[in-house]
């Protein structure tokens, strides 16, 4: 019987089932890559909101999981050697998650790399650039007259899309005919871009009918469908 009892964060989110990975998130495109992934894979887990508007992230029981204050973050009570592992960084937990499992990341060591080339390709590129684009593009950027910063980060986006798009050529996902964690950690940023951010239009997206397609296909997938709403809202 696993205790969790020595994690503070689980006196501000308690363990229904102290046996199951537990889920620190939100429904941003960094958020439910996780969850993604856990449908996926078919691991059991409960899913515990970080809610934002309560400043949840900044909580002395969140900064005892995470110091640096973002989500997600997992505590595995079967970690390595069947001791609870806390771990944060979204990248990171789908290396770990993939690895446990045998599930979605090649056992081939050339291909390995490569997919988690393309993870840190999203983490390092898509994920700030996207980012900074939807500040400048819908959020308090628009109180900027110069729109140097903006058009900056629509080139950049523009030209990591391109890159995608160049890798999406005659293939199915990322990676070839094998669906990975790139595909996981990536698509969900595009989702963001076009859709929350509504920035389709300012980056040209239909210019990039293969991150559409693959995108399209992603979004059809059940495990995608039900991840993306978890954790789920109150």
């Amino acid at each position: 019987m696993s205790d969790l009892s020595a994690f503070a964060i689980t006196r501000k989110w308690p363990a229904r089932d102290p046996q199951r990975l537990q889920l620190y998130s939100l429904t941003t495109p960094n958020g439910v890559k996780i969850p993604i992934m856990l449908e996926e894979i078919g691991l059991p887990y409960e899913a515990h909101r970080v809610n934002f508007e309560t400043n949840d992230q900044q909580s002395a029981e969140f900064l005892s999981l995470n110091p640096n204050n973002k989500i997600p973050a997992i505590i595995d009570p079967d970690g390595p050697g069947g001791k609870p592992l806390p771990l944060f960084e979204s990248g990171a937990i789908l290396i770990y998650l993939a690895e446990k499992t045998g599930q979605l990341l090649s056992q081939d060591p050339a291909e390995r790399y490569q997919t988690i080339q393309w993870l840190m390709f999203q983490i390092g590129g898509i994920g700030p650039m996207f980012g900074q684009l939807g500040f400048f593009h819908k959020f308090a950027g628009k109180d900027y007259e110069d729109k140097r910063p903006r058009d900056r980060y629509v080139a950049e986006c523009r030209r990591l899309l391109d890159v995608l798009d160049g890798q999406l050529e005659d293939r199915d996902w990322i990676m070839g005919a094998q669906y990975s964690i790139a595909d996981i950690a990536t698509f969900p940023w595009v989702r963001n871009l076009i859709g929350f951010y509504e920035a389709g239009e300012l980056v040209e997206f239909e210019r990039f009918a293969n991150v559409k397609r693959v995108l399209e296909n992603f979004l059809a997938r059940p495990a995608v469908i039900r991840g993306l709403e978890i954790p789920k809202a109150p």
